[in-house]
């Protein structure tokens, strides 16, 4: 596990840089990870990023998914290559909106099974 810390927060990541709780999430988390990950020396995020992570939140919170991209640039109003646009590396998008580490399709039915018993 790797900690980092990031204007007086202590965020909890795993050995891959995925944030251990998604719950943790808020924008200075968000800050914190894209600066890491190289993406954004600067905090807040605009807000064409951040209408993007809060929609792949959302759609993962219902879904146990992430959309594919198009369907998240048509839902935040923006341009067809929104998400391409703001983060060119989708595993980083990932990474930004606080999401748990992907998992192989057979990690991820057993996942989901968890979940719903």
């Amino acid at each position: 596990m790797i900690t980092i810390q990031y204007e007086g927060l202590n965020i909890e990541l795993d050995e891959d840089g995925f944030l251990k709780n998604i719950d943790d999430w808020n924008e200075k988390v968000a800050c914190a990870i894209a600066e890491k990950e190289g993406v954004s020396k600067t905090c807040p995020l605009t807000e064409e990023k951040m209408e993007i992570l809060r929609f792949i939140r959302e759609y993962y919170k219902k879904f146990f998914s992430v959309p594919i991209p198009r369907y998240v640039c048509k839902n935040v109003n923006q341009s067809k290559k929104c998400e391409f646009e703001e983060f060119p590396d989708p595993l980083t998008t990932w990474k930004i909106a606080g999401l748990p580490k992907p998992v192989a399709f057979g990690e991820l039915f057993d996942t989901i099974e968890k979940r719903f018993k």
